[in-house]
């Protein structure tokens, strides 16, 4: 039986980047994050992940935006401070989005911190020129100017007693330094870190402060004292720290209130919070279910800030990924995690019986596995490199294979719809793994190619418990002479394809025999797949081409021109009666491989399309490229189909009630439904009816439509005003309405096409008719017909 064709695919959703590094700040009630992506602040809702506002973009700077380097939320969450590469510091209401208030930052170079006094009332800047200054929000003038410091500004911060005037900054030069912040003097200089000073944290009883710094270590200082009460040394660069409140409670420990010690939780290179009790130099709780893998770099970024909330007693860990990931203070356990930015999406598949899950591989060692309801996301880790590809299998969709950088080939299996589950490695490659593919009818065998010229084939072990089990290939071959992009397997899995930078597609039989060469594409081929139902393959090219090749002969049947650039995704639909294809031009295509007629293009990226994955029932497509986004699209053929016979079936039908009221000479009526339904032939057919029982006749008809049919009416009239046979009808209509359109009650986009000595003038209509001919490119009349003249009657023109 034949398969119904796709028409059309519409987009249902699209999930892309709110978080692309930078700040990031934690409401107080704990509902939102504010994370700048670019040249803007996207409001997050923590629940929902729904951008719910954005902040930073005004109607005038749509089309030039001005890039942000950083911002500030105020205290009370009310107002946001940005700054931006202009020089320009702009205030913005939090809750509508709305700029308030715009003033110059008056700094030598760009602004890399700000900092709110405890009331809100002021806020200082601190710029690369190594100056800070303290601004008077209600006014936006400068108060102070703040000099001493030398490079960039890494941290600024305002002392939480406001009795104290004081305001804290650290730069380059690695020293802690204090002014007044009314005076402007300097006050102190707190000399102790040896790398970039990265926070500060200050006691609750206003007399201590915590820093961190690059050089590994915590220091605990008293205010008013320039050495340091005591150095911590905590062997990682540090990034981000949090003062733990008075009381909490944390796995293995509960703090009270009159418990002594100064608690501090710190982040960075190795990817792990730890909790100090720096008074005492003990470490108090080291996390051990850390998602987040250590820098591969010493020296590196793992965790670049941590964010407490109070409200909800959790730990945000903001990761050099652009992840946030959720923790429970309590229990330590992870309640949520959010993908700020995936960077460029490699591949994708379906995951699970009811494909309700999906699995993406990016720019990072970290599998990302999504909920697609929700967009709940989990890191799957395992790799130690970029993950290339992805595959799953058709006899067990929990099952699924990955292929990384790392040279190394992985089996992953879905034990519940929370939890997956490495249990095989494979490490014989030699260099990157570019693409895998599994076995069509069972789950005992994949196969993989590298940039190592060589095809493998990997037998999946039978042991799905034990957990990063070694696995090694069946059977080996050097395929290619140059990098292989692709493998498919054939629906029977009888038949190897190979796609590589050589400009071939090779053929394999199971034990990896050559079969045969196809040899036609001008350039590297990135995709091969096998139809579900006929003996043919199909390939895509960096030449922009697909072609479609006979298995049994190897000629190539068809080729499909219609890319820009580069094909990079294909597959079969329609039981193989059609081909989807996506490109390295930000498009996907449909194609019908009968008519070689491209029935689809859909523009969702801004960017190469380098991912494509289509569910079972071939109603879902997902799609994700070089801009980061993930674009869901629906099957909507059936819908289009059904309109369409709809709108057919009441078009028959209004059809055979015009022919009935024309029958019954129902003229008015007649004409009325005519106009609705746009037929210029029938509607003159009933003006010329009209006509046969005098021109009273057709001015009392036409004063039965309204104004929007009159319109209708006029324009139908300037079409049939083109034919000399019909052109008596078109300006006796015209001159019955010409009043109207003389009085403005009538609206018309052109009548050009009407010809002089349409219209019989009084002199007091002369002048606004000229101007309405002229307003309406009526090109036609002349000067001199236009002058005016007694009435004539038609008969006489």
């Amino acid at each position: 039986m034949t398969s119904a064709l796709k028409e059309i695919y519409e987009k249902t959703g699209e999930y892309e980047a709110f978080y692309t590094g930078g700040g990031i700040q934690w409401t107080t009630d704990g509902g939102h994050f504010l994370c700048q992506c670019d040249d803007i602040i996207k409001v997050i809702d923590v629940n929902t992940l729904c951008n719910t506002l954005t902040i930073g973009e005004t109607a005038d700077e749509k089309d030039d935006s001005d890039q942000i380097y950083t911002f500030q939320m105020s205290h009370d969450n009310q107002t946001v401070v940005t700054v931006h590469k202009s020089g320009l510091l702009k205030l913005w209401d939090r809750e509508t989005g709305q700029q308030q208030k715009v003033w110059r930052c008056g700094h030598k170079g760009a602004v890399a911190k700000l900092a709110f006094d405890s009331n809100d009332a002021n806020i200082a800047s601190g710029g690369t020129d190594g100056n800070i200054r303290l601004w008077d929000i209600n006014y936006h003038t400068c108060t102070s100017s703040l000099k001493g410091a030398m490079g960039v500004f890494t941290v600024l911060k305002y002392h939480p007693d406001i009795s104290k005037q004081l305001i804290f900054g650290a730069a380059d030069d690695t020293k802690i330094r204090s002014w007044n912040s009314k005076s402007g003097k300097e006050d102190l200089i707190y000399t102790g870190h040896f790398s970039k000073v990265t926070s500060l944290q200050f006691t609750p009883d206003n007399e201590y402060m915590i820093s961190s710094g690059r050089d590994r270590v915590l220091i605990l200082w008293k205010l008013g004292e320039s050495k340091p009460v005591r150095v911590l040394p905590v062997y990682e660069s540090i990034e981000a720290t949090i003062l733990m409140p008075p009381s909490f409670r944390i796995p293995n420990f509960k703090k009270k209130l009159d418990t002594e010690g100064i608690f501090v939780a710190c982040a960075g290179e190795k990817g792990i919070i730890k909790i100090w009790n720096i008074q005492m130099s003990c470490l108090m709780f080291e996390q051990s279910n850390s998602l987040v893998s250590s820098s591969t770099e010493e020296g590196g970024l793992a965790i670049t800030n941590l964010l407490f909330n109070t409200a909800r007693n959790m730990i945000s860990v903001v990761t050099a990924d652009h992840n946030i990931i959720v923790h429970d203070l309590e229990t330590f356990t992870c309640m949520k995690q959010i993908i700020g930015f995936t960077d460029e999406i490699l591949d994708i598949i379906f995951v699970g019986k009811d494909e309700s899950h999906i699995v993406v591989a990016t720019n990072s060692r970290d599998l990302k596995y999504y909920e697609l309801g929700s967009m709940d996301c989990k890191l799957l880790k395992g790799h130690t490199d970029i993950v290339l590809a992805l595959a799953n299998f058709p006899t067990r969709p929990d099952m699924f294979v990955s292929s990384s950088k790392d040279n190394t080939v992985r089996i992953w299996a879905q034990v519940t719809n929370q939890e997956i589950k490495c249990f095989g490695v494979g490490a014989r490659h030699t260099a990157s793994v570019g693409s895998v593919f599994t076995s069509q009818l069972s789950d005992t065998f994949f196969t993989s190619v590298s940039q190592d010229n060589c095809l493998k084939i990997w037998t999946v072990p039978k042991d799905l418990d034990t957990v990063d089990q070694k696995i090694i290939p069946s059977h080996t071959e050097l395929a290619h002479t140059m990098d292989i992009n692709c493998v498919a397997v054939s629906p029977n899995d009888k038949i190897i394809a190979t796609g590589s930078q050589d400009k071939t597609a090779k053929l394999w039989n199971d034990e990896l025999s050559l079969l045969g060469v196809l040899k036609g594409h001008r350039r590297g081929i990135w995709c091969v797949r096998f139809s579900p139902v006929d003996q043919v393959i199909l390939t895509s090219s960096a030449d922009s081409t697909l072609k479609l090749w006979s298995i049994a002969d190897l000629s190539c049947l068809k080729t499909f021109e219609g890319h820009e650039s580069s094909v990079l995704k294909v597959d079969f639909l329609s039981k193989g009666q059609q081909i989807v294809s996506s490109g390295a031009d930000g498009l996907l295509k449909l194609w019908n491989i009968k008519s070689s007629e491209c029935k689809m293009s859909l523009d969702n990226h801004d960017g190469k399309v380098w991912s494509m994955v289509v569910s079972k029932s071939e109603e879902q497509i997902i799609t994700g490229g070089s801009d980061s986004k993930l674009v869901t699209l629906k099957d909507v053929s059936a819908e289009r189909r059904e309109k369409l016979a709809k709108e057919r079936e009441e078009q028959i039908i209004q059809e055979q009630e015009l022919m009935n009221l024309l029958h019954d000479k129902k003229l008015v009526k007649a004409l009325k439904l005519a106009l609705r339904m746009e037929r210029p032939f029938h509607v003159l057919k009933i003006v010329n009816e009209v006509l046969k029982f005098g021109h009273e006749k057709l001015t009392d008809t036409l004063k039965e439509i309204n104004n929007t049919q009159k319109e209708t009416l006029l324009k139908f009239a300037a079409e049939w005003n083109t034919n000399n046979k019909n052109c008596h009808a078109a300006q006796l209509v015209f001159n019955i309405l010409a009043p109207e359109i003389i009085s403005g009650n009538l609206k018309v986009p052109s009548l050009s096409n009407f010809i002089e000595g349409a219209l019989p003038y009084t002199e007091r209509h002369f002048e606004r008719l000229t101007n309405l001919l002229q307003d309406l490119n009526f090109i036609s009349y002349t000067v001199n017909c236009m002058q005016p003249h007694p009435v004539k009657s038609i008969d006489q023109n």
